[in-house]
């Protein structure tokens, strides 16, 4: 994008100030959002989210593995961001694979939770099996398919709506159950036996962005170029905080990020029902396509 001058700038931060943005929004006033889940048949489960001009897509795969040292009767979580080359200059060649880096890392700490999987977004202990042999891996793909501000909260979007439309199949342990050596499963083919994900606790992410003295959430591209810094904060149902994520170089003194993380948990009281309300209507169209 082409830098923005310094008269565009004082525009920008000058509708900030009095509560109304370039397209007609106040500083907490989100653009319009769509969602649709389903979309890829050979996933777990997906959707695709437009919030405004940003459209990502996000699949889930569940494949069976073994559960990682220290947690034998646990599963995984694995997220991953690789963003289309189309979908802005700022993707092409290193500054793209920065850029999933970054996405990817922020998703991550997000919805996994620490090393040890305390603060996970699923509960990992439902993607256990056989301890110590089988469990559920699931890998969470976004793909940015256009970016027009605002990347992180649209894809926090779309990964609780694609691991809202997740089944997992239903598996037979077979053998001896008592021995994890002779321990074997049978994973059912019948598409209509499956066991739905409880996504309930999986957070939004909310990202104010400083212009200014102020700060505002959903910020298009020019909005987010006038930005001395941003922070993310991820809160679920609970208006518990499971990550938080800073960008830019301003600082930002400690009694201003106390405000905004309070703002953050305000404004997504009302959002997670938002994004509720619309993924089960996106389900019920979903199975009415069927």
């Amino acid at each position: 994008m082409v830098a923005l001058s310094r008269s565009e700038l004082d525009y920008i931060e000058g509708g900030v100030k009095h509560d109304l943005r370039s397209d007609g929004r106040g500083r907490y006033h989100f653009r319009n959002l769509s969602i649709q889940v389903g979309i890829i048949p050979q996933a777990n489960g997906s959707a695709r989210v437009r919030l405004g001009g940003t459209d990502v897509i996000v699949s889930v795969k569940a494949e069976l593995g073994s559960p990682r040292s220290g947690r034998p009767n646990y599963g995984s979580i694995e997220v991953m961001v690789e963003c289309s080359a189309t979908a802005g200059p700022e993707f092409e060649g290193r500054g793209g694979e920065d850029l999933n880096m970054e996405l990817s890392r922020a998703l991550q700490r997000c919805f996994v939770g620490g090393p040890s999987g305390a603060g996970a977004a699923i509960d990992l202990s439902t993607l256990g099996i056989v301890a110590s042999k089988f469990c559920w891996e699931l890998f969470v793909d976004c793909l940015v398919v256009n970016s027009d501000g605002n990347l992180l909260d649209a894809l926090s979007i779309g990964v609780k709506a694609a691991l809202s439309n997740t089944g997992i199949p239903s598996v037979k342990v077979t053998g001896n159950t008592a021995s994890e050596d002779d321990a074997d499963l049978e994973v059912g083919d019948n598409p209509d036996e499956f066991a739905r994900l409880d996504a309930s606790k999986v957070p939004l992410i909310i990202t104010l962005t400083k212009i200014g003295r102020h700060y505002i959430v959903d910020a298009t591209p020019e909005e987010e170029m006038g930005m001395s810094s941003a922070v993310s904060v991820a809160v679920n149902s609970k208006g518990l905080i499971l990550g938080l994520t800073k960008r830019g170089d301003g600082g930002l003194d400690p009694s201003v990020v106390t405000d905004m993380i309070s703002v953050a948990k305000h404004i997504a009281r009302d959002l997670i029902v938002l994004v509720d309300t619309e993924i089960a209507a996106a389900e019920l169209r979903a199975a009415e396509n069927q």
